[in-house]
């Protein structure tokens, strides 16, 4: 639908760089691929009275009405894409996505059937508990006469919220918040808020049955797990209160946790609660899920870009994971492979990994997963010239800053240093933000209102 300005990606490194605004037109490439729009209308279209979806013909002049579900970072621009085809078959809608999220696109005016509210994210609050209601309301009045077109994207296992009986908003933003900070992953955080929620876990299509469902989703989990993404709220569960408790544990986090919430999910694993529906449950049958756009597909894109631009590229994963200093170590000694052996590619070269690190809280500093990515860096790379490391996350937002991410070179360590920074203080800090901000380093997009998981570039030139 947009295409993002390569200059936004600016920082004083890519500013510097002979090669940096062939970086930039790279990492816009990776961003306008997963164009929440475009990635819907490419699975979604009405010709005439005949909606087209992935393979499924169905005639709209049968329906008798059409209601359209957003959820997540992503799913205004999915909406509107979805709303521009439907047209005059568009009958109401709900969008609830993240703060700032909101806004719509030049020359749209907001459709009075669709009502578009905005949430806290990561931490749910209570205008996420408010949508999620107004969606609940919605599918109460649905029957099997009717299509619904679900739009789900990254950020809606906190958008989309409707606390268990017992457990408070409050419960899950102390819960929420000692989950981000332990090192949990994504999927192990969505086990456990599964089981203290009335709509994750294929909850909400026990609402929605036994209507005619139609899910899009923009994908921001690693390999692409329908039951992780949002908390899978349309597909069966195959995680259990014993997994949810497990994950506590693993983490040392029972102690810390709500007391509410160490209730609830013990009566759940003594089988004193219903577990969330699993595979052989009805309400599946009338669901038809789609993956309309991922991580592979931003690095594809720019894998081609970086091709157009005179680099050698080649992309190394897309299910890059772990502790985001640690991980940075190892993309340090991956670069330094490329800038002293020319291996696995020779230069000009551009290296590129997708997927999604973790990080564990020690300090009270700023910063976000990419930048402490990127972090990891700073020193292995001392000295390594016409070496470029960017990390950033796909949605403009890496952690809880305004940054997307990060660069880093060979020159980062020294020219550091020369300010008085030390980077080994400022990671054991977490203080990654103010590290990169004092350097003009920090890569600022905005919201790209898309999501996709992170994308880490190795150049050599």
């Amino acid at each position: 639908m947009m295409s993002i300005d390569p200059s936004k990606f600016l920082t004083s490194t890519l500013s510097q760089a002979p090669v940096g605004p062939s970086i930039c037109r790279i990492l816009a490439a990776a961003i306008d691929a997963v164009d929440p729009y475009t990635a819907v209308t490419k699975y979604f279209k009405r010709d005439g009275n005949l909606l087209i979806c992935d393979q499924q013909t169905i005639n709209l002049d049968d329906v008798n009405r059409t209601i359209v579900i957003g959820i997540g970072k992503a799913c205004l621009p999915m909406s509107l894409a979805v709303y521009d085809q439907l047209s005059t078959y568009f009958t109401q809608g709900v969008v609830l996505t993240k703060d700032g999220y909101g806004n719509l696109p030049d020359g749209y005016a907001i459709p009075p059937e669709l009502l578009i509210v905005e949430a806290g994210h990561p931490l749910p609050d209570s205008r996420g508990i408010s949508g999620t209601q107004n969606i609940i309301d919605l599918l109460h009045t649905t029957n099997e006469q009717d299509l619904i077109i679900f739009l789900i994207s990254g950020g809606g296992s906190a958008l989309l919220t409707s606390p268990a009986n017992g457990i408070s908003i409050e419960d899950l933003q102390k819960l929420t918040s000692a989950l981000l900070s332990c090192g949990a992953t994504i999927q192990e955080i969505n086990y456990i808020r599964k089981h203290l929620d009335t709509v994750k876990g294929g909850q909400l299509a026990r609402i929605a049955y036994p209507s005619r469902v139609i899910s899009l989703i923009l994908s921001d989990v690693i390999g692409d797990s329908l039951d992780i993404i949002a908390s899978g709220p349309l597909v069966p569960d195959p995680s259990t209160y014993h997994d949810a408790i497990s994950i506590l544990n693993k983490y040392d986090q029972l102690k810390s946790i709500p007391t509410a919430v160490e209730s609830f999910l013990e009566k759940g694993m003594a089988g004193l609660l219903p577990d969330t529906p699993k595979f052989n449950d009805p309400v599946f049958k009338n669901i038809h899920n789609t993956i309309v756009g991922n991580n592979h597909q931003a690095a594809t894109a720019a894998f081609i870009q970086a091709r157009t631009e005179g680099f050698n590229p080649l992309i190394l994963t897309n299910y890059l994971q772990g502790e985001a200093r640690h991980v940075g170590t190892v993309v340090a000694s991956i670069a330094l492979q490329l800038a002293l052996k020319n291996q696995p590619v020779s230069r000009p070269a551009c290296l590129v990994l997708g997927g999604e690190t973790t990080v564990t809280l020690t300090g009270k500093g700023v910063g976000g997963r990419n930048q402490e990515l990127v972090m990891g860096c700073v020193e292995p790379l001392a000295g390594i010239e016409r070496t470029i490391v960017v990390s950033l996350a796909t949605d403009g937002g890496d952690g809880p800053t305004d940054a997307a991410g990060a660069v880093v070179t060979g020159d980062t360590n020294r020219n550091a240093r020369i300010l008085g920074l030390s980077p080994n203080q400022y990671l054991q800090h977490n203080n990654s933000y103010n590290f990169f901000n004092t350097l003009s380093d920090l890569i600022k997009t905005g919201p790209t209102k898309t999501n996709v998981n992170d994308l880490v570039f190795i150049f050599t030139y």
